[in-house]
């Protein structure tokens, strides 16, 4: 994807909360609100230029709306990642719970929010901007990174 391209942006219905999680870490700003229905979620893709991701066929009708017709979440990664060009992009991650942006957090601002492992073990720390959640680069980041190395978006 060309860096003048703009990043698609996505609004997600409640069948794919994994696919959204998988979005946000991919660095792509994700919809995602289990309490929206159909309508509400159309309105709120047709308001911010979003393309619907849906599981359910009548919203699929929506312009900009993308049937997902597979409940494995490789496979669903896969045909996005073909129709909109997905790559990871760390600079981009966005909070899996919120979708708020990551700022940089410094170390010792960490103490107290984070495992004390995680705090002896790491060096950088994320903050989101939205729900204030801290992130790290976990072991589970290794297991993240191959996935998305195995489906072609690393």
């Amino acid at each position: 994807m060309s860096e003048d391209v703009p990043k698609p942006t996505f609004a997600v219905d409640q069948m794919l909360g994994s696919l959204a999680k998988w979005l946000r870490m991919l660095g792509y700003d994700t919809i995602y609100d289990k309490t929206m229905d159909d309508k509400q979620i159309a309105a709120a893709a047709r308001a911010d230029n979003r393309f619907v991701l849906t599981r359910d066929k009548e919203l699929s009708k929506e312009p900009g709306a993308m049937l997902i017709e597979t409940e494995d979440l490789e496979a669903q990664l896969t045909v996005v990642r073909e129709k909109f060009g997905l790559k990871f992009s760390e600079d981009t991650i966005r909070c899996t719970q919120c979708n708020g942006e990551l700022v940089s957090l410094p170390k010792e601002e960490a103490n107290g929010s984070v495992p004390e492992g995680a705090f002896a073990s790491n060096d950088k720390f994320w903050k989101c901007g939205g729900c204030g959640k801290v992130y790290w680069r976990g072991s589970h980041w290794l297991g993240i990174m191959e996935r998305f190395r195995k489906l072609n978006l690393a």
